[in-house]
């Protein structure tokens, strides 16, 4: 239990620490959130993600009196339930109409506190980096009054404009090998990527569930980020660590995945069951994650472009597979039931790679009728007739900032 005073003296400092951060690069999403009093915005992302500064450049755009409140400071340890009455007396002591809640779901019942704050007439913005933790609570007290959003480490577009590049190759590889975390960016420390992982480790899965076996989770999560763009499962990999049984491999993948680590890809199937039969490729959640968690011992360029073509699509598409007949394609995009994108990815087209990746995306294009696709490479730009399908070939430069 805390003290009224406590609660306010807390607040009081995080605020000025809030509100005087640099707003930094605008953000895309931004463009995409417009805060309304009957619904609460929900922002999930990985941690230094760039949520905290999101929520800075929508206080910008919805001036007026605003109160914050991250619960994860450590001044805040011991909040319960009981201390909800609290809050609300001290947050009756400011002319606050906006509410931002930073790692609310750390909190037991803090969707039926939010609710409240609904009802009373506030705009209210929270954000997390446990996706699950928020979505299962806002689909049982706030079915119908949310409205989710997902954060992701910058773009390609973000960082051109953190770095004050100009679209070029240089830029493009130096974005595959990088990624776009802030932080990293501004020191070119890759310690604050080790860092990084191991608090996600530490503080939003071993903690929060309770696991013991840290070293096998550690050794799991470094296998899956030295294996972006494989396909992966519980079976295959359940002699590789301490870990006998493929449920427990397959509940650290979804610990993996709700805190955005990494993502998995299934095959593309109608059938759920065929889906869930079938090994899911992983990509890493950005690329300087990748460069300095990872145990590879070359440039892995290949592999380097088809996650950060991965990451591109995915913070258009929610529904996403690869597609494998007798040959792959590497992305079916689905929205509205019906393909958006088909693509495949590779580095450089050459005479000897050529025919298996025009092969891999026509199987794609004549299972879904469809009869055009792409072909996402480095650096070339072309445009070719193969068996009656039409497949351009786009640089990543252009490919990234559509």
């Amino acid at each position: 239990m805390l003290l009224d005073s406590q609660i306010s003296e807390v607040a009081e400092r995080q605020k000025k620490t809030f509100l005087g951060r640099n707003t930094g690069v605008s953000r895309e999403k931004r463009r995409e959130i417009t805060l309304y009093e009957n619904f609460v915005t929900v922002i999930t992302g990985v941690r230094r993600g760039g949520k905290s500064t999101l929520m800075l450049q929508l206080l910008e755009d919805n001036p007026g009196g605003v109160f914050f409140l991250n619960f994860e400071d450590p001044r805040l340890a011991g909040f319960d339930t009981d201390d909800f009455s609290r809050l609300d007396m001290v947050i009756e002591k400011t002319d606050a109409r906006i509410l931002f809640f930073d790692e609310i779901q750390m909190l037991t019942n803090w969707e039926l506190y939010v609710r409240q704050k609904l009802d009373e007439g506030f705009r209210i913005v929270v954000t997390g980096s446990n996706a699950t933790l928020l979505s299962r609570e806002l689909g049982t007290k706030l079915t119908g009054r949310n409205l989710p959003y997902e954060l992701f480490p910058f773009s390609y577009r973000e960082f051109l404009a953190y770095a004050s590049y100009k679209n070029s190759d240089n830029s493009a590889w130096e974005y595959l090998e990088n990624g776009g975390f802030p932080e990293y960016l501004k020191t070119g420390n890759g310690a604050v990527l080790n860092r990084l992982l191991e608090d996600i480790l530490m503080k939003d899965i071993a903690v929060r569930y309770g696991l013991r076996d840290v070293n096998s989770l550690r050794q799991l999560a470094v296998y899956l980020l030295s294996n972006i763009g494989k396909p992966v499962s519980a079976t295959g990999m359940k002699n590789l660590f301490d870990i006998r049984s493929p449920a427990t491999i397959l509940e650290y993948f979804s610990y993996l995945e709700n805190t955005y680590v990494v993502q998995f890809l299934p095959k593309f199937s109608y059938s759920l069951k065929v889906q869930i039969r079938n090994p899911r490729k992983v990509y890493a959640i950005d690329m300087g994650l990748f460069t300095h968690n990872s145990i590879v011992f070359t440039d892995e360029a290949g592999r380097r472009l088809e996650n950060t073509v991965y990451l591109h699509i995915r913070r258009k598409y929610t529904e996403l597979y690869y597609f494998q007949d007798q040959r792959e394609c590497d992305f079916i995009a689905i929205h509205k039931g019906r393909p958006a994108e088909i693509l495949q990815v590779c580095y450089e087209l050459t005479d000897l790679n050529k025919t298996r990746e025009f092969t891999g995306l026509k199987e794609a294009l004549d299972f879904f009728k469809e009869e055009k696709g792409r072909i996402i490479t480095f650096n070339q730009k072309d445009t070719f007739k193969f068996h009656g399908k039409v497949i351009e070939v786009v640089p990543l430069t252009e490919f990234l900032l559509e």
